[in-house]
């Protein structure tokens, strides 16, 4: 009893300055510049859960993270309702449901499905060469399918390879910075950063176009580095001990779902081409080709799961554990961040003024490597999708610009969110899978700052001459 008055108390201080601190009056539209710096408090506390939870009370978190989110959601949407009115709260929530979360969360469960229900079956031996190619198939693949998927189809198959290997942990290492990351940089089915870019009206291929430089010189890098280190590993082993996994001629099951690939880019493609009218609800104007492509989204979930066998699903350890975090964790996030983004669009008039100038070069123009570094650091310990959008509001927010007289910056921002999502096992949400499901497999996966030591060695210094290359 006295841990939920205590919250309570706490939760009712918060919505009392949050109310404090915004002028008391009725608007249609939050004015950033009016709101104070409380208001991005519960945006904060969300990330930091996300971030802090697992690693120091993972038993609590699984058991209540859904309800740790909605808490945080509800200290902005009661405020807001207290200020501005209810009408208007309504509004702002309708406004980020229909045009931002569901399309989201709608996108990730096609993906989610569709990559569950592809089977990589049979074994091959994990020499360097066999596992380069495996961490280059992958790279590919998760531009395609995300890196969500592409994780998930290729971690088994990549665990076999290597059940006989003695040392065998930097493999994996190097799979979450490759597959897991770096490599869903090229499309907006990659990661989510780049499909709430496309939201907000960045142009489907404008990231293979602008972000492929960029990709290929990191990927390639770890690729060759990846290949020398896995040389000398190999070598220095020996005689390796039999095989549990025999090598088996590799299939690939599931092939109705790489045609399902194809309609979710198809109806993505279209929704930006077609112009179908539209009609208002709540306040929100709502594109029919919009709703057209998330209805297709939910077909595409219902037939993967109608054709695919339950076999394919039992061998990639499918379950809807990972979707349901996601959806309510990405609730609470796109609640919260509603306030922030009204402040970052105030720019130096609101009360993130100083992280304005830490962008911003003497003479106006967008410091990008601070773009790079900023939207990066802060990705690799918390959620790079929300980061993105506060980088990508702080930019201005207007995707023509963005992609025309600023796509430099934008292109640091999409890199700085996709690739040092990589320095942490919490940076992005196939990182921490990969080490779960690896340490199931028996690969004894470094701890937290094990991990972290690894990118600092070799992630940091590859930024670093990327930065150099790219964003000065």
């Amino acid at each position: 009893m006295r841990v939920t008055l205590r919250k309570a108390g706490t939760a009712a201080l918060v919505l009392l300055f949050l109310t404090a601190s915004a002028p008391q009056a009725s608007a249609a539209d939050m004015n950033g510049a009016t709101l104070g710096l409380a208001w991005a408090l519960p945006f904060a506390g969300i990330l930091l859960s996300i971030a802090l939870f697992p690693l120091l009370a993972p038993h609590f978190w699984e058991h209540h993270f859904g309800k740790i989110s909605a808490l945080w959601a509800a200290l902005v949407i009661v405020p807001v309702a207290l200020v501005f009115g209810v009408m208007p709260a309504v509004h702002v929530l309708a406004h980020t449901a229909f045009l931002e979360y569901i399309p989201f969360i709608l996108l990730l469960l096609a993906l989610f499905t569709v990559a569950g229900g592809v089977v990589v079956s049979g074994n091959l031996h994990g020499s360097p060469a066999m596992n380069t190619l495996l961490l280059a198939i992958g790279t590919v693949l998760a531009s395609i399918i995300g890196t969500t998927g592409a994780s998930m189809v290729m971690i088994r198959p990549m665990i076999r390879a290597n059940d006989d290997r003695k040392h065998n942990v930097h493999v994996f290492v190097f799979f979450i910075f490759l597959v897991s990351n770096i490599g869903g940089s090229l499309t907006p089915l990659g990661d989510p950063p780049l499909f709430l870019g496309f939201l907000r009206g960045v142009d489907f291929f404008w990231t293979t176009t602008h972000l492929l430089p960029e990709t290929l010189f990191c990927a390639g890098v770890l690729l060759a580095g990846f290949f020398l280190l896995d040389s000398i590993i190999y070598r220095r082993e020996g005689h390796l001990p039999k095989d549990p996994t025999p090598d088996k001629p590799v299939r690939v099951r599931g092939g109705i779902n790489f045609i399902l690939i194809v309609m979710i880019i198809a109806a993505i493609l279209l929704s930006a081409k077609l112009k179908l009218g539209s009609f208002t609800l709540l306040g929100t104007e709502i594109q029919i080709q919009n709703l057209l492509r998330d209805v297709t989204m939910i077909v595409v979930t219902l037939v993967s799961l109608w054709l695919t066998p339950k076999a394919s699903h039992d061998a990639n350890g499918f379950s809807w554990g990972p979707i349901k975090e996601v959806a309510k964790l990405f609730a609470g996030i796109f609640v919260t961040i509603i306030p922030v983004l009204a402040m970052l669009q105030a720019g130096k008039n609101g009360a993130f003024a100083p992280l304005v100038a830490l962008v911003t070069n003497a003479d106006g123009s967008a410091n990008n490597a601070a773009y790079f570094w900023l939207t990066g650091g802060l990705s690799s310990f918390l959620d790079n999708a929300p980061t993105y959008l506060v980088f990508f509001e702080l930019a201005g927010g207007d995707p023509k610009q963005l992609m025309a007289s600023g796509a430099l910056t934008l292109a640091a921002i999409s890199a700085g969110a996709v690739f040092m999502g990589a320095n942490s096992y919490i940076g992005n949400a196939p990182n921490f899978m990969v080490y779960a499901i690896a340490r199931n497999g028996g690969v004894k996966m470094p701890s937290f700052f094990g991990y972290m030591l690894w990118s600092v060695c070799v992630l940091v210094p590859l930024f670093i001459v990327a930065t150099f290359l790219f964003f000065l």
